[in-house]
């Protein structure tokens, strides 16, 4: 049986894992070619591997110094993978199949709508183009701004203008890779650099329904205003910008008797601001993380586990998941058995695959964290925890543990990684196909709680 027949019959989330892991295997001999790194760099197969799949889910966790490691043709293809990564292999795919004119059938969509977590059949191919075309140009657009203002820093245009597009590919696909050896922290003190690589995160990390959603309505004068925006749109956003605000304030009044003694209320809204943004999927950084107390890198490993939202290039149990909860919660404790917000009431199958998806992500982060316990003894258990949550949700920060993991603790940040990419429920439904309920049993209550 050939290759293209044993992929037809995968289900589509079987079929987006092969497809994944076929997109490490390719980025793990682009990035090992000898053309592509410095001649001294250090090297090893595991570091190809680990790198190629950091860049696929663009976390950013590196086991080698990328500026030290690879030269410029390396940051090309770096940045080459970071857009597969971050757009997603079916949308560049499905890009691809449009200019060779191929057909784009049934199994191709259903595998496109696994990809961006959507619902529905209908309109992908128009969602896949209106989410290349927008984030080509907010990378442009990151990448001329930014380029522009480097030649502050940097002595010829052309490394002034490599570190603007490196910075605003690595923003917008929320990957975390730098090349300048020390993440942001030489913009520590630069708060438009900040401004602009913040507005690059989250753009990337809001959702393209959102971006796209946004667009319609502001540009597209045909369509009627009210009521134009989803469900998810508005539960989305309002969760995203509140986890941000929490998590500002979190960090500052944890920090203001520590980190943040003696620093002005500008750098410490900046560092607490910049932190909040980047924990939920950007993985730069202005400062040492190190530096933060125990309770503030305990906070900041719960925005990670939290992630960015859906159908964007984040990972974690993602914003739409934590906000159901949330609502289940409150509606629960108020004898409640649906959930309503914004006019709309939640659907029971969405309020099921949010704890499956919450519950699932805890047991794979927890099960982590005791093999990790175990196989790096020399490093902390709240390192542990941060690097572990770090990886499921692709963000990318680190408490400068990763090179010193050992080649379990390497594999276990390797799996998560591909697991933040590809969602929980693509990886529970890797084991099997949905099948149809074909008869029921009589129903009986179990005491709970």
């Amino acid at each position: 049986m050939s290759l293209k027949l044993k992929i037809r019959g995968l289900s589509p989330a079987q079929a987006i894992v092969v497809f994944y892991l076929l997109a490490v295997t390719v980025s793990t001999i682009l990035l090992s070619l000898p053309i592509a790194r410095h001649p001294k760099a250090h090297w090893s197969f595991l570091d190809a591997i680990f790198v190629a799949a950091s860049a696929v889910s663009v976390t950013g966790l590196s086991t080698v110094d990328i500026s030290e490691t690879f030269n410029t043709l390396g940051i090309f293809i770096l940045m080459f993978v970071l857009q597969f990564g971050g757009i997603g292999i079916m949308t560049l795919g499905t890009f691809i199949w449009l200019i060779l004119r191929k057909k784009i059938g049934l199994k191709e969509r259903q595998l496109i709508m696994t990809d961006q977590n959507q619902t529905s059949l209908s309109g992908l191919v128009r969602l896949l183009r209106e989410i290349l075309s927008l984030i080509l140009l907010i990378e442009l657009a990151g990448a001329a701004i930014l380029g522009l203002y480097f030649l502050k820093y940097y002595p010829t245009w052309e490394e002034a203008l490599l570190h603007g597009l490196f910075a605003s590919v690595s923003a917008t696909t929320n990957a975390g890779f730098d090349i300048t050896g020390s993440s942001l922290f030489m913009y520590k003190h630069d708060y438009f650099v900040q401004i602009i690589n913040m507005l690059l995160l989250i753009l990337g990390a809001i959702g393209f329904p959102v971006l796209i959603e946004t667009k319609d309505y502001f540009f597209n004068r045909k369509k009627p205003k009210r009521n134009h925006f989803s469900l998810y749109t508005k539960l989305t956003t309002f969760t995203f910008f509140a986890l941000i605000i929490i998590g500002t304030l979190g960090i500052i009044i944890l920090e203001w008797d520590h980190f943040f003694k003696g620093k002005s209320w500008h750098e410490s809204l900046f560092y607490a601001l910049f932190q909040s943004v980047t924990t939920r999927n950007g993985g730069l950084a202005t400062l040492d993380v190190n530096e933060f107390s125990r309770p503030t890198i305990l906070l900041l490993c719960v925005l990670m586990f939290i992630g960015a939202s859906p159908s964007s290039v984040g990972g974690g149990i993602r914003t739409t998941t934590f906000a159901i909860n949330v609502l289940t919660l409150y509606h629960f404790s108020r004898g409640r058995k649906t959930i309503k917000v914004f006019r709309r009431e939640v659907m029971e199958d969405d309020i099921i695959k949010s704890y499956v998806v919450s519950f699932t992500a805890f047991l794979i982060c927890s099960f982590s964290v005791i093999i990790m316990s175990y196989t790096e003894k020399h490093q902390s258990i709240l390192s542990i925890m941060f690097e572990v949550c770090s990886a499921f949700g692709t963000t990318g920060l680190s408490l400068g543990i990763t090179p010193e993991l050992s080649v379990v603790g390497k594999w276990i940040i390797i799996i998560l990684m591909f697991i933040g990419r590809v969602g929980i429920l693509s990886f529970l439904f890797m084991f099997g196909k949905e099948e149809a309920v074909k008869y029921r049993y009589p129903k009986e209550r179990v005491i709970i709680g």
